[in-house]
C-alpha cells in the first residue's frame, strides 16, 4: 500500500489511471479487519495499485477525496477508481478480498496499455 499524505501524492495516484483507494482508521477494529483484506488482495495478485489514506492523521485529505470523487465518506472504505471517477465502493464488512479481485478484474484495460 502506498500512503497518500498530500495533494502531490493524490495527483500521482490519479496519474496511474486505475487504482484502489483505501481509507483506514488506525483506531477502529473493523478498519483493521478491512486492512487485512486489502493486504490479502495485494498478496494474492491484485493487479492495480492500492493507495492508503489514514483518516485520523490525514482527515482533511480523506474528506477532500470523498468530495472530489463524489462518494460519501466512510471508514473503513475502499473506492475503485478508473480514470478520474469512482466505479465501485464498499465499506466496513463489505470489504472482502474476493470482492476486491472481482471488481478490479472487471475493469477495462488501462488506456496506456491498450494496443501494446
Amino acid at each position: 500500500m502506498i500512503a497518500l499524505r498530500d495533494e502531490a501524492d493524490v495527483r500521482e495516484a490519479f496519474r496511474t489511471g486505475r487504482f484502489l483507494l483505501f481509507k483506514h482508521s488506525t483506531r477502529c477494529g473493523t478498519s483493521l479487519r478491512a486492512y487485512r483484506e486489502v493486504e490479502a488482495f495485494e498478496a494474492t495478485g491484485g493487479r492495480i495499485p492500492v493507495y492508503l489514506v489514514d483518516v485520523i492523521s490525514e482527515r482533511d485529505l480523506a474528506r477532500d477525496l470523498a468530495e472530489r470523487l463524489g462518494v460519501r465518506h466512510a471508514s473503513p472504505q475502499v473506492i475503485l477508481v478508473s480514470g478520474d471517477r469512482p466505479v465501485w465502493s464498499a465499506s466496513h464488512g463489505q470489504i472482502r478480498v474476493d470482492e476486491l479481485h472481482l471488481k478490479s478484474e472487471s475493469l477495462p484495460e488501462d488506456r496506456a496499455t491498450q494496443g501494446a
